[in-house]
């Protein structure tokens, strides 16, 4: 017997095939909801919300992002852009937008909620498998599996902003990453963008005072990019210094 027949493999992956469903249904049904637009039209309505409820606003926000992310939905970035909007002030002298901090905490639930819907109907069988087999496929698992390297390689994927957030959701789910490494990465990984969009969800009242919409780009700026290009040379240290050290045989 397969220690996948208890619970029924069907059932394992129940969580993931309705998040597959409900991803589907919500591209469809939501686009026009989870858009600038609709954040546009609604902005008043939501102040006045944020203005009468905040905990339960905040409460909201992150289960709204949460549940974004977790099923895969659009609007990630309209999401990121809302939190900066409604929560981007703070008493004087506070070091830290609130919004960034609802934004990553929204991201990480869902990362994490997928991660394990991800883990549960599928790890196992493609971490046995890739044991099983030779070759690239298997060099690759053995390379994350690596304390070292999984570290380094989970603050990389977080930081480029090339690798879209899903895929960074999924792939360590499937390869065998802890869970609390995965949730560690995550909040950390993703802080760096989420503060530059969740400023620029700051200024979004300026930006509906004109009409315009907002420079989503920004994030690839030399002043920003570069930045977050340091950071990710610093977390591929580990792994440029252990390639050196095997080259020297050190």
């Amino acid at each position: 017997m397969s220690d996948e027949s208890s619970p029924n493999p069907f059932l394992r992956r129940l969580p993931l095939i309705g998040i597959v469903v409900v991803a589907a249904l919500g591209a469809y049904f939501l686009r026009d909801y989870l858009s600038f637009d609709a954040l546009r039209q609604n902005r008043e309505a939501l102040l006045a919300f944020r203005d009468a409820n905040y905990l339960l606003c905040v409460l909201g926000f992150i289960g709204a992002y949460a549940a974004i992310v977790a099923f895969s939905l659009p609007g990630a970035t309209i999401a990121t852009l809302t939190g900066g909007f409604l929560f981007g002030s703070f008493p004087a002298g506070f070091p830290v937008l609130p919004g960034a901090i609802y934004n990553v905490a929204g991201a990480t639930i869902g990362a994490i909620l997928l991660f394990l819907a991800a883990r549960w109907g599928l790890g196992q069988t493609l971490a046995k498998r890739m044991d099983a087999s030779d070759g690239v496929v298997k060099r690759i698992k053995d390379g994350i599996d690596d304390e070292g390297n999984q570290w380094s390689m989970l603050f990389l994927i977080r930081l480029v902003p090339a690798v879209p957030f899903f895929v960074a959701n999924l792939v360590p789910a499937l390869v065998g990453v802890p869970l609390y490494r995965f949730a560690v990465t995550t909040f950390l990984g993703i802080m760096p963008g989420a503060v530059v969009y969740t400023s620029v969800g700051a200024g979004l009242g300026e930006v509906f005072a004109k009409g315009e919409t907002p420079n989503l780009g920004i994030i690839f700026q030399p002043a920003i990019l570069l930045p977050i290009l340091g950071l990710c040379l610093l977390a591929a240290l580990p792994l440029l210094l252990k390639a050196v050290r095997g080259k020297k045989g050190l």
